[in-house]
Parts: structure tokens; sequence; C-alpha cells
């Protein structure tokens, strides 16, 4: 690919002087090879592809987080032509250094608040790693729904949500390597397992012996750590799942959902559901169906340039 010689400016998508836009994106082959005047974390939330980035092409898939800088050419591609048959899905998190800039002052790590002054001072390199544990897409879930539901103190609480965002990929590039593994970075490894699997039929001795802790020892880790039994751990986990997936299916039958997040029976998904949200998973979606037409008649009042 050449050069870029598109550049897409940052005017077209912050408002309310944020300094923060978040989107998702199904790739197509429309935009062309770009760079742009503020900085991007682009993670790759479904399907696979290619990012092209100066000179350089990555494949690119599920669970990737891209750091692109200022003035930095780059574009993603989908593996097919055929978008709609093999999709490449992309949170797009684009910001200024100037939201940095106030950000600094108030983080009380100075590692952290050192890590963000090089990314405002533009002395990060692009890079590009891995989500194994889902702690950044998660991150994204949050992000995106928090900027297309706002709610009372959304800006406020967008801000915290993207310091915890500048903290993970901090952990992922300096944590990872240096910190030796003791016991609570083991059973921090335990939570991100669950955290990621859990849809499947995953037992306390399952994990004991995945992890090498006896079962009576893992079970007082969850209830000093946790406050919760390693049972009502994972039901939690399992329904706050369900309650993205019940907000972004409206028409996926709660069998399939119940299924989808480790629940083999609908009437037991039910019965631990409303025990923990007080409410029943279809009332739970209705009221998020009746919560985004709402947010969505507020946000067709305006115009509002999409990243793809």
């Amino acid at each position: 690919m050449n050069s870029a010689n598109h550049t897409l400016k940052g005017e077209s998508f912050f408002e309310k002087n944020l300094l923060l836009y978040v989107n998702r994106a199904t790739e197509t082959y429309q935009l062309p090879l770009h760079s742009h005047d503020f900085i991007e974390l682009a993670f790759v939330a479904e399907g696979k592809g290619f990012h092209y980035i100066e000179q350089e092409v990555h494949h690119a898939f599920k669970g990737q987080l891209y750091f692109i800088p200022i003035g930095v050419s780059h574009v993603f591609r989908p593996s097919s032509p055929e978008s709609l048959k093999e999709p490449l899905v992309v949170y797009n998190c684009l910001f200024t250094p100037g939201l940095l800039e106030g950000l600094v002052s108030v983080i009380p790590d100075p590692a952290i608040a050192e890590y963000a002054a090089q990314i405002r001072n533009h002395q990060v390199s692009a890079f590009s790693v891995t989500d194994l544990h889902s702690s950044i897409e998660n991150l994204f879930l949050s992000l995106h729904r928090e900027y297309n539901l706002p709610q009372t103190g959304s800006g406020t609480y967008l801000l915290s949500l993207f310091i915890q965002l500048v903290v993970t990929l901090y952990r992922f590039k300096h944590d990872e390597l240096h910190f030796p593994v003791n016991k609570h970075t083991r059973f921090l490894h335990v939570l991100r397992y669950i955290q990621q699997e859990y849809a499947q039929d995953i037992t306390l001795s399952h994990l004991a012996q995945a992890f090498e802790w006896s079962e009576r020892h893992l079970q007082r880790l969850f209830q000093a750590h946790t406050g919760q039994t390693f049972h009502h751990f994972l039901q939690n986990v399992r329904i706050q799942k369900s309650c993205g997936l019940l907000a972004r299916q409206p028409h996926t039958p709660l069998p399939l959902i119940a299924e989808q997040v480790g629940y083999r029976d609908t009437k037991t998904f039910s019965l631990v559901f409303k025990r923990i949200i007080g409410k029943t998973p279809g009332g739970f979606r209705q009221e998020a169906e009746t919560a985004a037409a709402t947010a969505g008649g507020a946000n067709n009042s305006k115009s509002q340039q999409q990243l793809y």
C-alpha cells in the first residue's frame, strides 16, 4: 500500500469537549489508507482480517488491540470482500493528547502517570497486544455502552473507564513481563479464566486441579478476595454476561441466551437471574429495549460521522 494521503480530523468525532469518541464498526474496503490527528485504540471484537500500518501488514483477529499514534498511516481490511459473510468488527476508541493532559495530574500512581504522559507527548510508538483474559474487551464493551447510551454522569464514568484502559495497557506492557507469579497473581489467573470460560462446565474441582490448589484452599481464596463462594462468583459472572446478550440480542430466544452463558436449563437460569438482578430476563430485556429506543431517538437528532 502507498502512503496515506487521507487524514481524519478529530473535529468530526469529538463533541462537548469530551475529547473522546467510541464506536463499533464493521470494516469494509471503502475507507482508504489514512492517518489522523488524534490517537486511536482499535480492538478487534469479531472475525479476522488484516491491519495495514505504515509499510507493514499484519493478520488481525479477535482479541487484538492496536495502538495507533497521531500521523501513523493504517487501515483495517476484512479477510474477504464479502464482509457480511466474514465480517471484521472493530471497536474504536479515539482520544486527543489534551484528554491525557487533564488526566495525568489526577492519576496517583507515578508509573501510570508517566506512561500516560509518554502517550500524550508522542513517545509511545505503534504496538499491539493480545487480550488473553477478556479484560480489554470488557472495558471496550463498557465504553461503547456508556458512550452510546449516556446516563447521568456519563462523562465522568467514561473518563474513569478510559483511565482503567490506560492502566490495563500498562499492565500488559510491563507487569506480565516483570512481576513474579505469587499467590495473588495466581488467583487473578483463576478469576480471569472464569471470565473467559464461564460458559463451560467449570467446577471447583476442575479449577483446583488446573491451578494446583486444594478445593478447600481455593474456596477460602474466593471468600477472602471476592466475598463470595466459588459457586456464587460463577453465577454472578454468567448473569452479568447474559445481561449484555439480552441487551444486544433482542430477538435471541431465552433458552439460547441461557446456553450461551453456561446454563443448560432455562428455568434455573431464570431463577438465578431474578435472584441476582431482581427481575426476570424478559423484564430486563424489555427495559433495555425501552432505554435503547429512548437513546436512539435522542441520537437521531444529531448526525455523527462513523469511523470504519
